[in-house]
């Protein structure tokens, strides 16, 4: 199974253009995927709707151009910040993510991470989005999220929530409960132990949300980052920083990962950050699991 991890900045690259098909070019550059996980898409963000909208003026529905341009995927969305027009009779305005898979998509979760107030940070409310995949080698479930920015009181409490919630599906894997109804929301609660844990955690390698993640864990299988379980004892590939220098002044270094639970650790077979891309502010993130 090979995953392309992306936060897209809406389709915005360093020449400050807004072209998510150069997206979709680009992450099929790094090899056939079978799994595309973005962060940063917009609904409602275009000019026309949002005043100065946002920079470079995204389509007024990304998750939908999304679909056009991945005939042959389903596009799964999720909202995080989710607030109204600015103008009565237009559109809200939607920033979230989204996974798109060639290959069959189960059960999705759209869940809200937490947000505790903090005063002196500007903030956003934030998601992850959870989409288990029929994968060659069996079920897994893939989690694509982006976390806060500015508050670290808010990344750590969303690592956690991140923890809790594989805790949980865990806790289903072991020990599922059967739906006697059809035809109905109720299913079964069995889901998969083994997940794919990806996205912008906006916290640098070895930073505290990154060390949170790593934690071990009670009773469930932990977490990996799968670049540095594939490139051992090597600094971590920047991620942020190579191209647009204006948002990022401070330099490049690695705020996306992709973590994998440990069981899933032995099926890695690759995992390389693409540095030669400029088509977001940040840079994508190839992961093969044989």
């Amino acid at each position: 199974m090979r995953l392309v991890n992306w936060n897209v900045q809406w389709g915005r690259g360093a020449d400050g253009r807004v072209d998510l098909a150069r997206i979709v070019r680009e992450a099929g550059r790094l090899g056939e995927f079978d799994v595309l996980c973005l962060q940063e898409l917009s609904r409602g963000f275009h000019p026309t709707f949002a005043g100065a909208g946002l920079a470079g003026g995204p389509a007024a529905d990304q998750f939908a151009e999304l679909a056009d341009l991945l005939p042959g995927y389903e596009v799964v969305e999720a909202i995080g910040a989710d607030l109204p027009a600015q103008t009565a009779g237009l559109p809200r305005r939607q920033f979230g993510n989204a996974v798109a898979s060639r290959l069959p998509v189960g059960r999705v979760i759209r869940h809200t991470l937490p947000w505790p107030a903090d005063p002196v940070r500007p903030s956003m409310q934030r998601v992850a989005l959870e989409a288990e995949i029929a994968a060659p080698f069996g079920r897994l479930r893939v989690v694509t999220t982006h976390l806060e920015f500015y508050s670290e009181t808010q990344r750590l409490a969303q690592v956690q929530a991140l923890r809790d919630l594989h805790l949980q599906a865990c806790g289903h894997a072991a020990r599922p409960a059967r739906s006697e109804k059809t035809d109905s929301p109720f299913a079964d609660t069995g889901r998969p132990a083994a997940a794919v844990v990806c996205g912008d955690f906006n916290s640098a390698a070895g930073a505290a949300a990154h060390r949170a993640m790593l934690a071990p864990m009670a009773g469930a299988p932990g977490f990996v980052d799968a670049w540095a379980y594939t490139h051992a004892s090597l600094p971590h590939a920047p991620t942020v920083g190579l191209y647009d220098h204006a948002q990022w002044q401070d330099g490049s270094f690695a705020c996306d990962f992709v973590f994998v639970s440990e069981d899933l650790a032995p099926r890695i077979a690759a995992c390389e950050v693409d540095g030669a891309t400029a088509a977001s502010d940040h840079q994508p993130i190839h992961l093969e699991l044989g």
